[in-house]
C-alpha cells in the first residue's frame, strides 16, 4: 500500500517544478524577446523603469497570492489604492504632517479591507460578489474625494523616494519594499502554520474547520492585510508619480489577478507557490515593458494580459485533464495486465 501512496506524491512534486521551471523558461524567452525588440531593453536606465513600473502590482499581488490559495479573490485592492491615493491628497492639503497623513492612509486601508472580510465571512458571501461591489464603492469614494483634479505638492524629500534609486545602482528605491514583502509572504505561506492552514482552506474549509482551523478569521485577516498593502501600494504610487488622482491604478486588479493565476496559484484553492507568482510579476513587467518600448497601444497591453490570465486559467486545467486520463490508462492496462 505504502508504493501507490508514494507515486501520485512524487507526480505533484515533479508538476510544481515543471510550471515553475516553464515560467523560468518564459522569462528567460522575454527577456531575449524585449532585447531583440530594442537595444535600449536592458539598459540600465530601462531596468530601473522596469522594476518601478510593476512595483504597485507586485506588492499588491503578494497578499492576493495568499487570498487565492484560500479559494477567495479580492477585486477591489486597485480601488483601494485610488481611494487611498486620494484620501492621501486630501489629508496633505488638510495640513496635516506628511508621517501621519501616511499612517491615516495605512489605517484606511486596513479598514476597507475589514470591510470586505467582514461581510464575506459575517453573511458567509462570495469575495468574488462582495469585492465586485467594493471596488465600485472604493473607486467611487477616490472620485468623492477629489473628483477629477490632482494634488501634486507633496514634499521633496518624500517624492524623492518614489522616483530615486538605491544608490548608483537602477533599482528603484520603492522596490525595496517588494523585496522585503516577498521575503516575509514567502516565509508566511510556505514555512508557518498559517501558511499551512491557507492550503487547508483551500484545498477543503469545512475538513479545515473541523481540524481547529478558525475558517473566518483568517480569511478576515487576509482581507485586512490586502487592504492594508493595496494602501501602501497607494502611497507609493502617488509619490512615485508626485500626484494624488481618483483613477490611480484604475485597471490594475487585472494584472494582479493574472500575475498570480500565471503563477501557478490555483483559481480553485489550495495549491501555489510565491516563487511562481514572482516568476509571472517579472514576466508580465517585462512583457509590458517591451512592448511599451515599440510604442505599441495600452489596448494591446491589456489585450496581452487577458491573454495571459487566459492561459493561467486554461493552461493547468488542460494539464489536469491529460494527467487524468494518462493516470486512468494506466490503471486500465494494469488491470487488463491481471
Amino acid at each position: 500500500m505504502a508504493k501507490p501512496n508514494s507515486i501520485p506524491a512524487v507526480r505533484k512534486r515533479e508538476f510544481r517544478v515543471t510550471w515553475e521551471a516553464a515560467l523560468g523558461l518564459v522569462l528567460v524567452l522575454a527577456l531575449v524577446f524585449g532585447s531583440t525588440l530594442s537595444p535600449m531593453f536592458i539598459s540600465s536606465a530601462n531596468l530601473g523603469n522596469m522594476l518601478a513600473d510593476f512595483t504597485e502590482i507586485a506588492l499588491m499581488a503578494l497578499p492576493m497570492t495568499l487570498i487565492i490559495v484560500t479559494a477567495e479573490i479580492d477585486l477591489s485592492v486597485a480601488s483601494v489604492l485610488g481611494a487611498s491615493s486620494a484620501l492621501m491628497g486630501v489629508l496633505w492639503h488638510m495640513g496635516l504632517p506628511m508621517p501621519a497623513v501616511i499612517a491615516l492612509v495605512l489605517v484606511f486601508g486596513a479598514l476597507a479591507g475589514f470591510l470586505n472580510g467582514f461581510v464575506i465571512v459575517r453573511f458567509n458571501l462570495p469575495s468574488l460578489a462582495v469585492t465586485i461591489g467594493t471596488l465600485a464603492l472604493f473607486r467611487g469614494l477616490a472620485y468623492v474625494l477629489l473628483g477629477d483634479q490632482a494634488v501634486a505638492d507633496f514634499p521633496a524629500g518624500y517624492t524623492a523616494f518614489g522616483m530615486n534609486n538605491v544608490g548608483s545602482t537602477f533599482l528603484p528605491q520603492p522596490f525595496i519594499l517588494v523585496i522585503v514583502g516577498a521575503i516575509v509572504f514567502s516565509v508566511l505561506l510556505h514555512r508557518t502554520a498559517f501558511g499551512r492552514s491557507l492550503f487547508a482552506i483551500g484545498a477543503n474549509p469545512t475538513a479545515a474547520a473541523f481540524s481547529g482551523i478558525d475558517v473566518a478569521r483568517v480569511k478576515l485577516k487576509l482581507f485586512v492585510m490586502s487592504g492594508f498593502v493595496s494602501a501602501l501600494a497607494g502611497v507609493v504610487y502617488t509619490l512615485r508619480f508626485t500626484s494624488a488622482r481618483g483613477d490611480n491604478g484604475e485597471g490594475f486588479e487585472l494584472s494582479v489577478i493574472a500575475a498570480v493565476l500565471f503563477g501557478g496559484v490555483s483559481i480553485f484553492g489550495g495549491r501555489g507557490s510565491m516563487i511562481g507568482v514572482l516568476l509571472s510579476l517579472v514576466i508580465i513587467g517585462v512583457l509590458r515593458n517591451a512592448l511599451t518600448l515599440n510604442d505599441v497601444s495600452s489596448e494591446t497591453l491589456t489585450i496581452v494580459t487577458g491573454a495571459l490570465l487566459l492561459s493561467s486559467v486554461l493552461i493547468p486545467n488542460l494539464i489536469a485533464r491529460w494527467r487524468n486520463i494518462r493516470e486512468r490508462r494506466s490503471l486500465m492496462r494494469a488491470a487488463a495486465s491481471r
